[in-house]
């Protein structure tokens, strides 16, 4: 069997395995068992090969992967749909209590209760939406 061939079933493995782990260090060094897989295609002998994937492996572990890691590890930058209400100003359209009332958000109107069941908040009210469940909104008067 030919070396290239080789280095092209260990860099399929490895990011297989990658799939799995998702620690991206798998993938680096599928990465360059694929660029050994050319080396040795172009006729490279083992020693180079073996040369080959320790440098762009070492590489790519040193300086692709912190980046790779990083990218990953950030915060959500934007909220969108309904985690997106959260937290935004709501109009009264008519009486909220623990039962059952209508607000106005952005324009759209939904069912909503208020967050303190013993609460009942009149129409004209402003209040913040405090956390969405399914179609309602479940709100708190700002005064």
């Amino acid at each position: 069997m030919d070396l290239w061939l080789l280095w092209l079933i260990v860099a399929a493995v490895l990011a297989v395995a990658e799939i799995f782990t998702l620690t991206a260090a798998l993938g680096m060094l599928s990465v360059a068992a694929l660029v050994t897989a050319v080396g040795a295609a172009i006729g490279l002998p083992l020693p180079f090969q073996l040369l080959v994937f320790a440098v762009v492996a070492t590489i790519t572990l040193l300086f692709v992967r912190p980046l790779a890691v990083r990218h990953v590890l950030q915060p959500q930058a934007t909220r969108f749909g309904i985690d997106a209400l959260i937290g935004r100003a709501a109009y009264v359209v008519s009486e909220v209590s623990g039962l059952g009332g209508r607000v106005r958000i952005d324009g759209e109107e939904w069912t909503a209760r208020a967050y303190d069941e013993t609460l009942v908040i009149p129409p004209g009210k402003t209040v913040d939406v405090v956390e969405i469940s399914g179609t309602t909104a479940f709100v708190y008067p700002r005064d």
